[in-house]
C-alpha cells in the first residue's frame, strides 16, 4: 500500500475506507482524538463484546474512565507485581522436562490469564475457572476478527458450529465476571482486597452525596475489557519472542549470555535484576516491531476534516496498521529480519572516558523516524493503559524461561501466521532443552532502580510520539 501513497483509499465490502501508511500521519490522527474517534465496524463489534470500557468508549468519556483504571497500572503498582510475574514463570519452567514438546502458545495464555486475573480480582478465579476463561478467550478471538470486518449481521446469526462456539464463549465470560463481582460484593466488607475490582466497587458505593462515580454495568465492562486485552496480546508477544529466538540463534545466544551475567551464579532472577536486562528488553521491543499482536485498528471521523491533503467527510473509516508501519524499510532497514540490536545503546564515541560496553550490547541508536514508526501500543491520550504492565511481564517471563531452557523448533516447515483480531502463533509447539549456565560476577541491582526503570514506561498522554517501549 505505501507504494500507492501516504493515504490510500480501499473498499471493505460496500464501505469506502482510508489506510494511513505514513507514521507522521498516524501520529497526527492519534493526537486528534476528538476528530478521529474510536469507531467503525471493529469497535462497534468490540462494544457488543466488551461494552463501553476504557478501550472502546468514545472520546467524551475516555478521560474519566482512564483516570479510574490508571492507578492499577502505575509504575509503582507494576513494580509490586513483578515478583508475581517472575514466580509464575518459575512455576512454568519447573513443570517442563528435557525433550518435552510444549504448546508454548497455550502455556503462555494460561500464565498471562493467571497474572492479569490477580491484578484485576486477586485470587477470585480458581484453577478450573481460569482454564475456562482461557478457552473462552481463544474461541472469542477466533470469531471476533471476521465480525469486525464483515458488516452483515445475518451471517453471524446462522447456527453454524463456529457461531455457536463464539456465542457460548461470550456468554460464559460475562457469567464468570458477574459471578466474581457478586462474590466480592458479599465478602468485601470482611476481607477487602488490593485490586482493580475493589477500586471499582469503592467508586461505585454511594456515600450519600449523589450518584456513584461508577455504575454496576461499568464495573463489568471494565473488567471484561481488561481481561480480554490483557491476556492474549501478551501471550502472543511471548510466543512470538520464543519463536523468533529459535529461528535466530545468535540473538538467543546474546540473550542467554546476558541473563547468565546478571544471575552471577544465583538460582533465579529477582525483580531488582530487570533494569539490567538490556538485551532481553531489546528482544521484546524487536518482537513487538516484527510481530505486533495488535496489527490493525480503525478510527471514524466525527466531523469533516482533511488528512494528507485529502478531504474526509464526517463518518469516514480510517485504518492504520502497526504491522505495516513496522515493516516499512524507510523506517526499519531489513524489516523482515529479527534484529534486537536495533534497540541497544549506541557505542561510546572515540575518546570517551566511559568504560567500553561488551560487543554484545552495542547497537545502532534508533532514528527519529523509527522511533515514531514503532507503535505497538498506539500513542497519544488513548495509548494502551496497560503497556507498562505488558512489557514488564514479557521481559520477566522471557528472562526466566531463557535462564533455564532453550526452546527448539520441531522439525519440518514453519507454519505461516494467520492474522485474526490479533497477530501471533496460536499453536506453537516447541521442544524443551535444558541449558547450562555460564557463571560470571556482576553487581546486584536495587529496588529503586527497578521502580525508576518501570517508571520510564509510564504513558505520557501529552506526547503522541513517545511509545515508551525502548525506555523499559
Amino acid at each position: 500500500m505505501p507504494a500507492h501513497g501516504d493515504l490510500v483509499q480501499i473498499r471493505l465490502g460496500p464501505l469506502r475506507a482510508w489506510v494511513v501508511c505514513h507514521p507522521d500521519l498516524v501520529h497526527e490522527m492519534l493526537r486528534e482524538t476528538r476528530t478521529f474517534d474510536r469507531g467503525g465496524t471493529q469497535y462497534d463489534r468490540l462494544r457488543l463484546l466488551m461494552g463501553d470500557g476504557v478501550v472502546t468508549c468514545p472520546h467524551a468519556d475516555h478521560r474519566r474512565q482512564r483516570r479510574l483504571v490508571q492507578p492499577a497500572f502505575r509504575p509503582s503498582r507494576v513494580a509490586e507485581h513483578t515478583r508475581l510475574m517472575l514466580d509464575e514463570a518459575e512455576l512454568l519452567c519447573r513443570e517442563w522436562r528435557a525433550g518435552q514438546e510444549v504448546d508454548v502458545s497455550a502455556v503462555m495464555m494460561a500464565m498471562t490469564t493467571r497474572v492479569i486475573s490477580r491484578l484485576l480480582f486477586s485470587d477470585s478465579l480458581d484453577a478450573a475457572t481460569a482454564a475456562e476463561v482461557r478457552h473462552c478467550l481463544t474461541d472469542v478471538v477466533r470469531g471476533l476478527f471476521l465480525r469486525t470486518v464483515v458488516s452483515v449481521d445475518a451471517v453471524f446469526r446462522l447456527p453454524t458450529p463456529a457461531n455457536r462456539r463464539y456465542r457460548h464463549a461470550v456468554a460464559r465470560l460475562h457469567t464468570i465476571i458477574d459471578g466474581v463481582i457478586a462474590e466480592r460484593r458479599r465478602r468485601s466488607a470482611d476481607a477487602p482486597r488490593d485490586d482493580l475490582l475493589e477500586t471499582l466497587l469503592e467508586a461505585a458505593r454511594d456515600d450519600g452525596d449523589g450518584v456513584p462515580a461508577v455504575s454496576a454495568q461499568e464495573i463489568h465492562d471494565q473488567l471484561i475489557t481488561l481481561l480480554l486485552t490483557g491476556v492474549e496480546t501478551t501471550a502472543l508477544c511471548l510466543a512470538s519472542a520464543f519463536d523468533l529466538l529459535a529461528r535466530n540463534p545468535e540473538a538467543a545466544e546474546r540473550l542467554h549470555a546476558e541473563i547468565d551475567t546478571v544471575l552471577a551464579g544465583r538460582p533465579s532472577l529477582a525483580p531488582e535484576d530487570l533494569p539490567r536486562l538490556a538485551q532481553t528488553r531489546a528482544v521484546i521491543t524487536e518482537t513487538l516491531r516484527h510481530s505486533p499482536p495488535g496489527w490493525l485498528f480503525t478510527r471514524v471521523t466525527t466531523r469533516d476534516t482533511t488528512l494528507a491533503g485529502r478531504r474526509l467527510p464526517k463518518g469516514s473509516t480510517v485504518l492504520y496498521s502497526p504491522y505495516l508501519l513496522h515493516h516499512d524499510p524507510a523506517s526499519f532497514p531489513e524489516p523482515d529480519r529479527f534484529l534486537p540490536e536495533r534497540w541497544l545503546p549506541a557505542p561510546e564515541p572515540a575518546g570517551s572516558r566511559a568504560a567500553p560496553e561488551p560487543p554484545a550490547t552495542r547497537g545502532p541508536q534508533p532514528t527519529p523516524r523509527s522511533q515514531a514508526a514503532l507503535l505497538p501500543f498506539a500513542a497519544g491520550s488513548r495509548k494502551c493503559v496497560g503497556d507498562t504492565f505488558a512489557v514488564t511481564e514479557a521481559i520477566a517471563v522471557v528472562a526466566v524461561v531463557a535462564s533455564r531452557w532453550r526452546l527448539r523448533q520441531l522439525p519440518g516447515p514453519v507454519g505461516k501466521q494467520r492474522p485474526v483480531v490479533t497477530l501471533g502463533p496460536r499453536s506453537l509447539v516447541m521442544t524443551c532443552e535444558p541449558r547450562a549456565r555460564r557463571t560470571t560476577d556482576a553487581p546486584a541491582g536495587d529496588a529503586p532502580a527497578l521502580r525508576a526503570a518501570v517508571a520510564l514506561l509510564a504513558p505520557d498522554t501529552r506526547t503522541a510520539g513517545d511509545n515508551g517501549v525502548d525506555d523499559t
